[in-house]
């Protein structure tokens, strides 16, 4: 554990140095709306939205507190890097317990905490390293049930299964085929071993439905809402674009999934992959399917939810949630770790070390970011949003009055406030509900903050726009604009 808590520390340390912390849109977002729980005009549950679970928020939100961790993105990155080392510990501890080798589990381990990838994604606040945590304790103690068909095993996995439904949607595809297996495997306990487990994870989607139909009237508003994914690719739809590769196409799906996981992974290791599947099979078949659940949930997603992976060398040549072929990283871990185990024992420990390098040679020949995927996209697609959020603080900072207000509908501009060092209480943004929702339905009557940082034609754009006239009026003051990013705008009244 301490190994990979140093690991994990030291290269998220690196990526802070070299200002990389908040290239992902994603987690710039996942950032402020865990400072938004708590540093808000209206504070509460409510600010966790609707989209995103709330897990990674929640965890970050006591940290985000402290201006500096907030700013520096750190809040977001210490309960990563938390997440990664237990993924890694529980790993382990699974692999040797299916191999029955500690070599075997270390070859595993290594191929998968060594892994470029998602060493760079645990050093920022994104939401698979807790997931793949989860992940990794599922695995881990439905491997002890297998031998126990204890019931603190089964409640066990239940707990890390409910962590998981509340860090990331792929989990909640998880549970039936786990609560099946306890099914299958649970003896005379069965029935309530299974029925445990199923009662503790279950409460983890249940909870969301609630959370949805409670605070925005429909417990699949996150399915099917307004800021979904399929709305928003449906609206994309209607503008003309072009279908996402593989939607309603299964082979393009496996295709681009598997495209992405093997730029994940590196080419050995993700041609290593299929033997490793193999013998996994022949030593512990049920653990090998489990571990093939997560990138069949992303397959299906692609063919049938809106879900799009963009990968440089297939059209539409650009770089979008690469980072979804993460998870295949641990079919391959399982498969390092059943193909040491077949070596004899005399000779398991160089067959786990040379596997291992095998695993990770793609990065020794080329020590550098660019040939990270995840670290890619990331920087590839930020470029503009980066500029323009530093451009607009700069901007910001020396003019704005404590107390002075400003309108903004959160999302990407709620960088700026990070980087001008503005509260987010001095905002009045879209999830503080009636007050947003007054000042740019009826701005003449309700809009009073001084400032109105916006995107073109978003909704408090549109209000300031209405108030160019009088003697309380709002003028364009700022312009941020790029060919490959929304623009930004800065507005401020004149008069009162």
């Amino acid at each position: 554990m301490l190994a990979l808590a140093l690991l994990g520390g030291s290269v998220a340390a690196w990526v802070r140095a070299n200002g990389w912390t908040l290239y992902y849109g994603d987690a710039e977002a996942h950032l402020n709306i865990a400072r938004r729980l708590v540093d808000s005009r209206t504070s509460g549950l409510h600010q966790i939205g609707t989209v995103w679970l709330p897990l990674p928020h929640l965890l970050a939100a006591p940290l985000a507190r402290r201006d500096d961790l907030w700013q520096s993105g750190m809040a977001g990155v210490i309960p990563s890097v938390a997440a990664f080392t237990l993924a890694g510990v529980f790993l382990f501890l699974a692999l040797r317990r299916l191999s029955g080798s500690a070599a075997a589990a270390l070859a595993g381990t290594a191929a998968l905490a060594l892994n470029p990838n998602l060493l760079y994604l645990q050093s920022v606040p994104m939401t698979e390293p807790l997931a793949l945590a989860c992940l990794c304790g599922l695995l881990y103690f439905l491997a002890r049930f297998h031998d126990s068909r204890s019931a603190a095993d089964a409640a066990l996995a239940g707990l890390c299964a409910l962590a998981g439904t509340l860090a990331r949607y792929e989990l909640w595809f998880v549970l039936p085929f786990a609560a099946l297996y306890l099914l299958a495997r649970g003896g005379a306990r069965r029935w309530s071993s299974a029925a445990l487990f199923s009662a503790i994870a279950g409460a983890g989607p249940l909870w969301w439905l609630a959370h949805n139909w409670y605070f925005f009237g429909d417990p699949l508003e996150f399915w099917r809402g307004e800021w979904s994914a399929r709305a928003i690719y449906q609206r994309s739809l209607d503008r003309g674009m072009a279908r996402y590769p593989g939607d309603g196409d299964w082979s393009q799906a496996a295709r681009y999934y598997l495209e992405a996981a093997r730029l994940c992974c590196g080419a050995p290791l993700f041609w290593l992959s299929p033997a490793g599947l193999a013998a996994a099979v022949k030593r512990y078949w049920a653990a090998a399917a489990f571990t093939l659940l997560v990138p069949a949930f992303y397959v299906l997603s692609l063919h049938s939810s809106g879900t799009p992976i963009f990968v440089p060398h297939l059209w539409p040549f650009s770089y979008y949630n690469t980072r979804y072929g993460i998870p295949w990283l641990l079919t391959a871990a399982s498969g390092c770790a059943a193909l040491a185990a077949l070596a004899p024992r005399r000779w398991r420990a160089w067959a786990a070390l040379a596997i291992a390098a095998a695993a990770v040679s793609p990065w020794l020949m080329k020590p550098r970011p660019d040939a990270w995927i995840c670290w890619k996209e990331s920087e590839v697609n930020s470029v503009s949003r980066r500029r323009m959020a530093a451009e607009a603080a700069a901007y910001l900072a020396p003019r704005y009055r404590p107390g002075s207000g400003i309108l903004l509908s959160f999302g990407d501009l709620t960088a700026v406030l990070r980087h001008a060092g503005i509260p987010v209480r001095e905002s009045l943004h879209v999830d503080d509900g009636l007050g947003f929702h007054a000042a740019v339905a009826r701005p003449d009557l309700f809009l009073r903050e001084e400032w109105v940082l916006c995107s073109p034609g978003d909704r408090a754009c549109r209000a300031a726009a209405r108030l160019q006239l009088g003697p309380r009026r709002y003028e364009c003051v700022r312009i941020l604009a790029a060919k490959d990013a929304p623009g930004i705008e800065i507005w401020r009244r004149i008069g009162q």
